[in-house]
């Protein structure tokens, strides 16, 4: 029976970890005990959502390592020698492409130990991870010093993560993609390393969460077209390409707004630097708004007020805003990066566009001004599909299964070791 569980989350809790936070609660409500670990704090700037200060105080950090430094020690030392072998073994075999990284993966051994010994100490049966980063290199020392059993979700394209993926993905019980796009790219590029299982599971959307009070009302042409965007201040979201289709928008004469919900990883000094230069340029002071970190609920509400959601991703693995504003009746124009055309289907639920084209971004938005019973149908099939498919529930029911038939395997191994100890003594 799956009792308690380590879960995984870099730098906890962000302005993009609301689906976590969903499938935290989802599985608490399946009666898992689950202990939150993060490598570290992340930047104030972007901590926003209203459940953040309750998920801080639930969250053990690794960093810094003064706070667990003794029991570290106690746990390498408990280890023995052959686990440090067998960590050596791990670091001297380890695809990586220089000899820093090599000396990072050394530094790693230590934090594994931590983790291993906050898992003997609060008796975890798994542990799941939600990188396949660094904390995934974590995770596979603390496996090899104390045999604590783990698994792995990949959210984006394997060369986002970093390298030593033959590794992290071989000593995993199982692993988990959220598109079949990244399940093809795994199998292809990790043949013969991965685990016996890769299953498949989308992130979700919590659906009584976003929900619409008052009715979707297309643009009557009296106020501006009200256009949301939401993700990081971040180059792949395309934000640059987005508002260069507003100019265009503006420059035939159509009264537009846009506002754009994120920051970007620097809490407002990186890239949000380069955004408000091209405002400045396009003289759209009063047109774009950067919103910057918001919560839950101001992203809910923004969606309410708002005409279309757009966004232009340079690359997106599937696209939690997406799924929110579908969810809340909002048609959609996206780019068909990654693997959300697994999420919108085109002309139907939502329309696609090409990456980098602010022509067809404009051009969407238009065919859906001149069409107001197009865009009405789009937002109420865009929920439909979110209800079927895109729940939330959903990924942290795969993840129940997964680590409870995982539970059952070495159950039933270590009954048939027994029998057979036993019959051997007979």
């Amino acid at each position: 029976m799956l009792n308690r569980i380590g879960y995984f989350v870099p730098e906890f809790p962000g302005q993009t970890h609301i689906f976590f936070w969903r499938e935290i609660v989802a599985l608490k409500d399946q009666d898992v005990q689950l202990d939150i670990i993060s490598t570290r704090r992340p930047v104030a700037q972007i901590v926003s959502h209203t459940w953040s200060p309750r998920a801080q105080q639930a969250t053990t950090y690794l960093f810094p390592l003064t706070r667990n430094f003794i029991a570290t020690v106690i746990e390498l030392l408990r280890c023995g020698p052959a686990a440090w072998f067998r960590c050596l073994r791990a670091v001297a075999a380890a695809s990586v492409s220089s000899w820093i990284q090599r000396f990072q993966l050394l530094a790693f051994i230590v934090i594994g130990a931590e983790l291993s010994a906050i898992a003997r100490q609060r008796r975890w049966q798994h542990l799941h991870v939600h990188s396949c980063a660094n904390a995934a290199n974590i995770a596979l020392f603390a496996h090899l010093l104390s045999g604590l059993p783990y698994s792995l979700t990949l959210h984006g394209p394997l060369e986002d993560y970093g390298t030593n993926q033959f590794q992290k993905w071989q000593y995993a019980r199982f692993g988990i993609v959220i598109t079949q796009k990244l399940h093809e790219e795994v199998e292809q590029a990790l043949a013969g390393h991965l685990p016996r299982q890769v299953l498949i599971a989308p992130m979700g959307v919590d659906l009584s969460a976003f929900y619409r009070e008052f009715p979707y009302r297309p643009w009557n042409g009296k106020t501006a077209f009200r256009i949301f965007s939401c993700g990081r201040l971040n180059f792949c979201k395309g934000h640059a390409v987005l508002i260069e289709a507003v100019a265009q928008l503006r420059h035939l004469g159509i009264s537009v707004e846009l506002a754009i919900a994120g920051e970007d990883e620097q809490g407002g000094v990186g890239y949000r630097k380069r955004l408000e230069a091209q405002i400045e340029r396009l003289k759209l002071r009063n047109v774009v708004h950067l919103l910057g970190a918001v919560s839950e609920e101001t992203v809910r509400q923004r969606l309410e007020r708002s005409h279309v959601f757009a966004l232009a991703s340079l690359s997106e693995p599937l696209g939690v805003a997406i799924m929110e504003a579908m969810a809340m009746e909002v048609p959609v124009v996206v780019t068909n990066s990654g693997g959300v055309k697994e999420l919108v289907q085109d002309g139907v639920d939502g329309i696609l566009v090409e990456v980098n084209a602010p022509n067809q971004i404009s051009d969407a938005i238009l065919r859906l001004i001149s069409n107001p019973s197009m865009a009405v149908r789009m937002g109420q099939l865009g929920r439909k599909r979110v209800q079927q498919q895109f729940h939330s529930r959903r990924s942290a029911e795969v993840l129940y299964k997964a680590i409870e038939d995982c539970l059952d395997t070495r159950r039933n191994s270590n009954e048939s070791l027994k029998r057979l100890i036993l019959s051997e003594r007979s």
